[in-house]
């Protein structure tokens, strides 16, 4: 069981890391953590989410705590329902992107400030396996609540746009068809997997997987889309796709929607440190101000709060909006892109041709037996650089930059490397992997 208790969530396949018993635990050790007395519910399309639902609602209602099940959501969707239903906390039940038989819990405090491994989930952990929870002395309520209206409105309230554009959606058979699910009308959608199977029947529901969005892409060019959009499992992250069916970096689009953000006035804006040069020169160029965050959801929602910032972009495909509690919401993303789209009248490839301009090796995982000694080589051999190590170790030249971080949670090192040429972008990745792989 420990296992499942991760760096950003609780996550395991069904029936073997995670059944109902533990979910009852885990709703009475979640309740026990934070004293929370009103909590928000969702869950995915996953055959045993309903189930998992029903087990972990108990075990918060005999803490005393009251249940508002927010039914089928998605993850943006529920933590707009913890922040505007004024709750203690949230649960989303989901395993996002990973295959069927999984399934999980992301879990907020109120206004959807997320409980990391290092904020509360190992916490969680000890008091389910001591089963060290208080006896309380009332159940609390369990009701229902559809916040799709709510959300829909939220999402519409940015719409700028004064044309419908075709958009070709890849849902994934996912939770992307409630995350869009009010602001359909206000675009031409050509749907791709568009009903609910937890068993994901088409492909992996992970944008980050580029083969998974090869059907997207020849759907763009066949139908003359102005734009493609592939949802996750869960909806919180999402892939983009340009009008010649190319993808669109994760990092660069970061870079596109600030454009739209910053016509507002200037504003603060984070990317984390793996994105390309060329979004901090866009911010830059645009009125904002760029600061770097380092990877992972809990870290830059946190670094949003203090400085304030009203978006950040990860690489991985998560965009942060102050605007919905500084959670995800990629029916805003997409909102944002018709905005910038209809603005500047132009094909979307022309908006992202002026940001291709370096070349990335893209992150590169190494299996290691020991990280320290490999990061001491790489610390002496590149202190000539402008050398920081706000998430691992990352160095700075007039024409090149690399990143190298230990993962969270396996034996592996991840790198990434940038350059203003090919030849040299290749020549540093290869310089470096091969003291990262002996």
């Amino acid at each position: 069981m420990a296992e499942i208790f991760k760096a950003y969530d609780i996550r395991g396949v069904y029936g073997v890391d995670l059944d109902e018993r533990i979910a009852e635990d885990i709703g009475r050790a979640y309740i026990e953590f934070t004293g929370a007395r009103k909590v928000v519910v969702g869950r995915d399309m996953r055959p045993h989410s309903e189930p998992l639902f029903k087990a972990i609602a108990r075990g918060m209602s005999e803490q005393g705590a009251d249940v508002i099940d927010l039914g089928l959501c998605s993850t943006p969707q529920s933590y707009y329902a913890n922040g505007m239903l004024g709750a203690d906390g949230s649960v989303m039940i989901t395993a996002s992107h990973n295959p069927g038989e999984w399934n999980g819990f992301k879990l907020c405090r109120a206004n959807a400030i997320p409980i990391s491994g290092a904020t509360g989930i190992m916490d969680i952990k000890r008091i389910v396996e001591n089963r060290s929870w208080s006896r309380s002395d009332r159940t609390g309520d369990i009701s229902s609540y559809d916040i799709r209206p709510q959300y829909a409105k939220f999402l519409r309230g940015f719409v700028k746009f004064d044309r419908k554009l075709k958009v070709v959606v890849d849902f994934a058979n996912a939770m992307g068809l409630y995350e869009i699910d009010g602001i359909r009308d206000l675009f031409d959608i050509v749907p791709m997997y568009d009903t609910l199977d937890g068993t994901f029947p088409n492909h992996e529901a992970n944008p980050l997987k580029t083969y998974t969005l090869d059907a997207i892409r020849a759907k763009v060019k066949e139908v003359g889309a102005d734009f493609g959009a592939a949802f996750d499992g869960d909806a919180d992250r999402c892939g983009f796709i340009d009008d010649r069916g190319e993808v669109i970096p994760m990092d660069l689009f970061t870079a596109l929607i600030a454009q739209d953000i910053l016509s507002g006035g200037p504003a603060t804006i984070l990317y984390d440190l793996r994105s390309s040069r060329a979004v901090k020169e866009c911010i830059e160029s645009n009125g904002g101000k760029a600061v770097q965050c380092r990877v992972g959801h809990a870290f830059i929602k946190a670094q949003m709060r203090e400085l304030d910032a009203v978006f950040a972009g990860e690489l991985s495909g998560h965009y942060y909006y102050k605007q919905n509690f500084t959670t995800e919401s990629q029916g805003l993303s997409m909102v944002m892109l018709a905005n910038l789209l209809c603005k500047k009248n132009r094909p979307l490839h022309e908006l992202v041709e002026p940001l291709r301009k370096y070349f990335s090796s893209g992150e590169i995982n190494s299996k290691v037996a020991d990280v320290k000694p490999i990061l001491d080589k790489i610390r002496a051999r590149y202190a000539d650089g402008h050398m920081f190590e706000l998430d691992g170790i990352s160095s700075e030249y007039s024409n090149w930059w690399f990143n190298v971080r230990a993962s969270n949670t396996e034996p592996l090192l991840r790198l990434i490397v940038e350059a203003d040429t090919a030849e040299l972008m290749e020549t540093k990745r290869d310089e470096l992997l091969a003291i990262i792989r002996g």
